[in-house]
């Protein structure tokens, strides 16, 4: 395993050939963030923007965000722009630590784009619960960090509801990408344990699209991980991105094994 500098990474990541997949169509707020079209774009994509909210002064529902610089996604975005050997802008995909009306969403979407490169993804609560206190906290978290699940709701039968509310937070995630993405001239890198079905979503609607994956825990051996009912869903994301980063070869060794 290397040390890839980004310029490695989009040839890893390029094509030998291109597809004809269909170009979506952007916002005129995604439009003037990408307005220089000489520049390549990389999409990050996490369960959470890597920003800090703070109430307006005197408002009782309106929000100032600003980049968090101790935010590890952050931190990628400062190393990338100071590594790379070209203009090469970055967006963020992901959801807010506050939580806006639904009558403010569309408002704070576009200025948040506007301004600082981020899109939003908001979740109903129900999803949100099921998707990161349920299926993501209490399930595949201990399942990753080698510990079998064990909190008060997971004492009975897996809980299909929970694995139904990962999907739909995926394709939400997915949606977000598709709105801005152009597939023949954009990178998407996506994050962590949260968002192991996005690379298969993304790759059934553009199949030349390049995907990048880096996991942020550990990777557990084949007999923990062959416990988990939906593993081979899980196994099909890692394996729809291009490439898969993990911490360690201990962690990757893992990985080839479950897959065999």
């Amino acid at each position: 395993m290397q040390r890839a500098s980004f310029h490695n990474l989009q040839d890893l990541l390029s094509p030998s050939n291109q597809g004809h997949d269909r170009l979506p169509r952007r916002s005129e707020s995604e439009e003037s963030f990408s307005s220089g079209s000489h520049k390549r774009r990389l999409i990050l994509v996490a369960n959470q923007l890597p920003l800090k909210a703070t109430r307006k002064e005197g408002a009782t529902g309106d929000y100032e965000f600003e980049f968090d610089e101790d935010s590890l996604f952050y931190q990628a975005k400062k190393g990338i722009e100071a590594q790379a050997d070209e203009d090469i802008s970055i967006v963020f995909i992901g959801q807010l630590s506050v939580e806006i009306e639904p009558s403010e969403q569309e408002a704070v979407s576009h200025s948040l784009m506007a301004r600082l490169g981020c899109t939003p993804v908001f979740l109903s609560a129900t999803v949100k619960d099921r998707f990161y206190k349920g299926m993501c906290k209490q399930i595949m978290w201990p399942l990753f960090h080698y510990v079998l699940p064990m909190s008060p709701s997971s004492q009975s039968r897996f809980d299909h509801s929970l694995w139904q509310a990962y999907i739909a937070a995926n394709k939400k995630f997915t949606d977000k990408v598709v709105e801005l993405l152009s597939p023949h001239d954009d990178f998407v890198w996506a994050h962590d344990y949260h968002l192991l079905l996005l690379p298969t979503l993304l790759r059934k609607r553009f199949h030349t699209v390049r995907i990048g994956f880096f996991l942020h825990c550990p990777f557990p051996s084949s007999e923990m991980f062959r416990a988990f009912p939906m593993r081979t869903e899980l196994l099909r994301g890692f394996l729809n991105a291009d490439l898969v980063g993990f911490h360690t070869f201990d962690y990757a060794r893992h990985f080839l094994s479950c897959c065999r």
